[in-house]
């Protein structure tokens, strides 16, 4: 019998395997919507045959004992559970499929941590929800298997697109907001009494750019979020603060090479208070200053989270004493936290196309955890030329009608990036 091989754990799946909390699952919910019907066993095949094609998502953590140096991820031949199921259909089988993404996380002592819904809604239209341990991979990388699945379901190339070309870097500014300040948080809505989170999405225009803007869509994109929360403060009666919103950057290849894991690396943008309570008329030099910035924060060079997380996760010392001390700093640094993330997965790469009786995605969804102390997370993607929001809030911070509330919000905010001539 052949000893499974093992890779030590990177960096972010280490600091996320330290602060796992029961309460707010680290989960990472994918939701693809289909015109037609999927075949139960046929998809089974699919899928699995995908996990094999991308062996680095067959992965486990490996036992061990307290003094161990690391944590280990073991690499197995199969999974060791069936991954996808199908629940039976019913008027609130939608509702319970994303509440099952935000409260059950795929344990890491199984292989593969990730599990595939298939369900049934009316008229034969299908819903997928693929349901990520976040402490081992990322929503992109498991996109990535969703479309070999689908190549391999409906014998149709799935290949990504060209990624489309960006406007030239507009002219660099010296302007941009300190991130050495204490950020506003959001402000506390109606909480509830159950822990967890709790999930809004909602389907939008794109938001409409004029032709040779020096901006992005996921510029406006961050102009909106920025806007949204600076304007529910102010309902909230918080002073004006500065924020930083976290933005992932993604820099892996999306074609069958793609790594498979955590592969993002974060970066804060910084939105000064007196940017945020500008006039409409001032929204194009806000769109080009942040353009500037998101284009720098990317091109810099930088570990996944930070110079300081690889000295933390240095195996000098038991990964339990780690842990200890990698949740005490967390909790003192929770002051200096960006005020939210906003993850724009941009235009979905992939048809995600099922065969002619399933047919292809015609909206997919992303959410992302919301933990304390952001307790709020934006999440975007388009598809089929429509923008799919998720709003995703820790329920000690909001609750439902907040949710809509922020919704409402960020649509209007949005259609005010569309007004700069």
């Amino acid at each position: 019998m052949t000893t499974p091989a093992r890779i030590p754990f990177p960096v972010v799946d280490e600091v996320s395997r330290h602060c796992l909390q029961e309460e707010e699952p680290e989960t990472v919910h994918i939701e693809v919507h289909l015109p037609g019907p999927l075949d139960p066993a046929r998809m089974r095949k699919a899928f699995t045959e995908a996990l094999h094609r991308h062996p680095r998502i067959l992965m486990r953590e490996a036992a061990g004992g307290w003094y161990r140096r690391r944590y280990e991820w073991e690499l197995t031949e199969n999974p060791d559970v069936e991954v996808v199921s199908f629940p039976a259909p019913g008027r609130n089988a939608l509702r319970d499929a994303r509440t099952r993404a935000l409260s059950q996380a795929p344990p890491l002592s199984l292989s593969p941590p990730i599990r595939l819904e298939v369900v049934e809604e009316a008229h034969h239209s299908t819903v997928l929800f693929l349901t990520i341990n976040h402490t081992a991979l990322d929503g992109p990388a498991c996109l990535r298997i969703l479309a070999t699945a689908a190549e391999i379901y409906g014998g149709k190339d799935n290949s990504p697109t060209p990624a489309p070309i960006r406007p030239p870097d507009p002219p660099q500014s010296t302007d941009t907001p300190s991130n050495w300040t204490r950020p506003a948080r959001v402000a506390p809505g109606t909480p509830e009494k159950s822990p967890g989170n709790g999930l809004l999405v909602t389907e939008l225009p794109l938001p409409h750019r004029p032709k040779g803007s020096p901006y992005t869509v996921n510029d406006q994109l961050m102009v909106t979020t920025a806007l949204t929360i600076a304007h529910w403060n102010r309902e909230h009666g918080q002073s004006p603060r500065p924020l930083r919103i976290t933005m992932p950057v993604d820099d892996r290849p999306r074609d069958m090479t793609m790594p498979i894991g955590n592969g993002t690396r974060l970066v804060e943008v910084p939105f000064s208070p007196t940017e945020l309570t500008s006039k409409p008329e001032d929204m194009p030099d806000l769109l080009r200053r942040t353009a500037q910035r998101t284009r720098a924060l990317k091109s810099l060079t930088r570990p996944q989270l930070g110079h300081g997380a690889g000295l933390l996760t240095a195996p000098v010392t038991p990964v339990t004493w780690r842990a200890a001390l990698t949740r005490g700093l967390r909790r003192a640094a929770a002051p200096w936290t960006s005020t939210t993330l906003l993850s724009n997965i941009g235009r979905i790469p992939y048809p995600l196309d099922f065969g002619e009786e399933a047919g292809r995605a015609h909206a997919v969804w992303f959410s992302a955890p919301a933990r304390m102390p952001r307790g709020l997370t934006v999440t975007t993607a388009s598809t089929a030329g429509r923008l799919h929001l998720a709003l995703r809030w820790s329920r000690t911070l909001l609750g439902h009608g907040d949710g809509h509330h922020l919704r409402d919000l960020f649509e209007h905010y949005l259609h005010t990036t569309e007004a700069a001539p």
